[in-house]
């Protein structure tokens, strides 16, 4: 009489885990979801989400405060082009709410030859089609419509061994305790410049 040999089945399960495994996504399908997670962000809030530009490696955020913290993939300062061109660094901070971002860093709008540091961004509601940006001393006004899908960012000239043009020019913040310009160059560091009296009176 022929002998059989029984062994337990496998669970079918067992195959339905390993299929799932194998398919488990890799660093870059966390980018994208990551990226994807961020612009369902600001559209909840009333944003539109080319805020930021494409290339957002991770963020995190407070929902109770609604602070946040974004990371770029670039290694250096980047630009995007708007009616105006806009300069992100590799990390980026702020706080949101409906409509608006504060206490925003890591931001700043070209001003002819100068960039000047977004402190906010806020957008009317009802809709304007209207964004303004606060860069301390106004208020930025854009079309919504540029802001619509994330632009490219694109490495800023002299930050990786480029010639040295004027994009490199210094972010210039305006300190009204000490009415003068507090300039943050290239190397981190902060130089205060006095306003001439001619100065003076085209700013007060």
């Amino acid at each position: 009489m022929a002998s059989h040999n029984y062994y337990p089945s496998t669970p079918p399960l067992f195959f339905i885990f390993i299929f799932i495994f194998s398919f488990t996504p890799t660093t870059s399908a966390d980018h994208n979801l990551s990226a994807a997670s961020f612009y369902d962000v600001l559209e909840s809030h009333a944003l539109p989400i080319g805020l930021f530009p494409k290339g957002i490696s991770a963020f995190s955020i407070d929902p109770s405060t609604g602070r946040f913290l974004l990371h770029l993939v670039y290694s250096s300062p980047c630009k995007a082009e708007f009616e105006t061109h806009v300069r992100y660094q590799c990390n980026i901070t702020g706080t949101i709410s409906f409509a608006k971002i504060a206490n925003l860093s890591g931001v700043a709008a070209q001003e002819l030859f100068l960039w000047l540091p977004v402190k906010g961004i806020r957008v009317d509601v009802p809709s304007t089609g209207l964004i303004y940006f606060d860069v301390g001393v106004v208020f930025k006004q854009f079309s919504l419509s540029f802001f619509e899908t994330p632009k490219d960012c694109n490495a800023i000239k002299g930050d990786e061994g480029g010639d040295d043009d004027d994009d490199d020019d210094d972010v210039v913040s305006f300190d009204d305790r000490h009415r003068g310009p507090v300039v943050e160059n290239h190397s981190g560091d902060f130089v205060r410049n006095r306003f001439t009296d001619e100065e003076r009176k085209a700013v007060s």
